[in-house]
This record gives structure tokens, sequence and C-alpha cells, in this order.
């Protein structure tokens, strides 16, 4: 992901309200983010941690989306994460759920998937960060097709959040 500047990143939320964009603040650690490393940012809000946030850039342009976390968070379980298919313990993946954009936002509906609770795909995809009591699925494609396939799988959430 290349360096984008804040208010690129503000104003790219395609399924915030008028009062979430007036709450949105970029994570503490924005100056210090290694943009390399990245295919989103990704962060929830520390001040509300049932609320995240997902900026990527993909082919229909940069788009942010508001993610909603579960409030009751399952204990015990194993979860896959359906955008980078790394394997998590506990609460390691969640459900998250994001508004769709535009008319069907406004009717209350949503797109929802399991991604990494700590919004790291692009680290456990790399080999960068590795899940606690669970981890990766054995492979034997590169990184190299583990990040397109992250890419893609991104690319197809966002696309139906977007999706009136």
């Amino acid at each position: 992901m290349r360096a984008l500047p804040g208010e690129s990143i503000l104003g790219s939320f395609v399924n915030a309200t008028d009062a979430e964009l007036e709450r949105l603040h970029l994570p503490w650690w924005y100056d210090a983010t290694l943009w390399e490393s990245l295919d989103y940012l990704g962060w929830t809000d520390p001040q509300a941690p049932e609320r995240g946030y997902l900026v990527a850039e993909t082919s229909f342009g940069l788009v942010g989306v508001v993610l909603r976390l579960p409030k009751n968070r399952p204990h015990g379980r194993r979860a896959l994460c359906n955008l980078c298919l790394t394997q998590h313990q506990s609460q390691g993946a969640l459900l998250m759920v994001a508004r769709r954009a535009g008319r069907a936002g406004i009717n209350h509906n949503t797109v929802g998937t399991y991604i990494c609770g700590d919004l790291a795909c692009s680290l456990y995809v790399r080999g960068l960060r590795r899940s606690f009591g669970g981890g990766a699925m054995p492979e034997t494609i590169t990184v190299e097709h583990r990040v397109a396939r992250l890419h893609e799988n991104l690319e197809d959430f966002l696309a139906r959040v977007c999706v009136e």
C-alpha cells in the first residue's frame, strides 16, 4: 500500500454517518505506519472497542468502511479470517459487520465477514506476525500469492459494501 495523507483516509469512508465522521480519528500510530508492509490500513477505536475502521485502495478507488465488532466475543472456539485465511483461537477472528453504502445502508442493510480481530491480515500473510493458538493453514503457495489472495478477498468484501 502506498502512503496516504490523513485527509484522503478520512475522506474515503463510504458507509459512515455524519456523527461517525465527527468521531473518526486516525490511529495514534499513524505517523509511524510501515506502509510497504500493509495491504490495507485497519484499526479499532480505543474509545469505542466495538468500532473498527478499514481503508484500502481498490480497483474502484480508495474505500474506507466503518466496521462493527461484536460486543460479546465468543471464547474457546477457533475461527478463520475470510480475508487472509489465518486460523485464530478464541477472539482472534471476529465477525465484523459493515453497513452498506448509500440507500441500502440507510435501510440498515449490512455485510459481514470474519476478519482478524487486530486487523493485521497483511502481517499474517507475510509471516511478520503469528496467530496465538491458531496459525496459518499449511499451504504451498508463495507469499506473493497469499498477498494477491488477500487483495482479492478484501476487494470482494469492499465491493459488497459499496454496491447499492
